[in-house]
């Protein structure tokens, strides 16, 4: 049952990205004609359309999550009023697995405009999919070791300029932009390489965030800061298809950018007035795992 479960799911997912694939290759060129050619207006709209597909292919994989009885998603959002489809909000969440990505899509799917996210430079290689969050604006980044940076320094701003390419995409339409700010999937050995100072999490880091934050800084409505837990244990993407990840815990804080923050101009300047917000935000979720996890246990 569990595998065929996951075969459902993955073979709806082809199904669902092929057919999205069909309708988003020709309008995204259509898209990039207007923006060419000058006509900004057009190319607002069609990119407006280029988001309801976004909106299609999520609501109808989290129908099937809950058809399929994939999980139970336990869910608690403080002041949900606060979620509205017309404004645009910085998605702060720990990550601990793929399966995250989903969650949070059918967390929020219906009651915030499309969540887009930093996305490895490698899924550009996952057919028709890659190309697809490439069209779609978002941000394509690349995961440099120091020793490559210090090899080419000219590499590190490729990051920063993919980012702020994508910004200005977002200032188009209401955007939800989700980092996860520990900037890799929370493991057991990266904890302790780490010698992080959180319990359940790693560091987080700044750099991303601070980019997208200078960027949007005048038009970010809310903060949300999620945070996940997996009180079964953390499930490989494929065990999460299967059904293996009976509940996940999600608690959803919705915050004020702070106003030193949105007054503070360039990125470095962004980065260091945010650092104690992220901070605060970073100790209270390894507390509140904790809990979570007591709770659950």
């Amino acid at each position: 049952m569990n595998l065929l479960r996951g075969l459902t799911f993955l073979a709806v997912i082809i199904v669902d990205t092929l057919l999205a694939c069909v309708v988003l290759y020709p309008i995204a060129l259509v898209r990039a004609l207007c923006a060419r050619t000058g006509l900004s207006a057009g190319a607002r709209a069609i990119g407006a359309g280029m988001n309801r597909i976004i909106d299609a292919w999520v609501g109808s994989n989290a129908l099937l999550l809950r058809w399929l009885r994939i999980t139970r998603l336990d869910v608690v959002v403080e002041d949900p009023a606060a979620l509205l489809r017309d404004r645009w909000y910085l998605v702060l969440c720990n990550h601990q697995t793929w399966a995250d990505i989903i969650v949070l899509q059918t967390l929020f799917s219906g009651r915030l405009p499309p969540l887009k996210f930093f996305t490895k430079q490698q899924l550009l290689w996952i057919p028709l999919f890659g190309v697809a969050l490439w069209l779609l604006g978002f941000p394509i980044v690349r995961r440099l070791s120091r020793e490559a940076i210090e090899r080419r320094p000219e590499l590190a701003s490729r990051d920063r300029e993919a980012t702020l390419r994508a910004c200005d995409r977002f200032l188009e339409h209401p955007t939800a932009v989700l980092n996860f700010v520990e900037g890799t999937r929370f493991t057991p050995a990266k904890h302790a390489a780490q010698q992080t100072r959180f319990r359940h999490l790693l560091n987080p880091k700044l750099g991303g965030v601070s980019y997208v934050v200078s960027a949007l800084s005048a038009q970010i409505h809310r903060v949300l800061d999620v945070t996940l837990v997996y009180p079964s244990g953390v499930p490989t993407f494929w065990d999460f298809l299967c059904g293996r990840c009976p509940q996940v815990q999600c608690h959803v804080r919705v915050l004020p950018l702070p106003s030193e923050v949105h007054s503070a101009g360039d990125p470095d300047h962004v980065r260091a007035a945010l650092a104690p917000l992220i901070e605060g935000l970073w100790q209270d979720k390894d507390q509140r795992i904790a809990l979570l996890r007591a709770d659950s246990g």
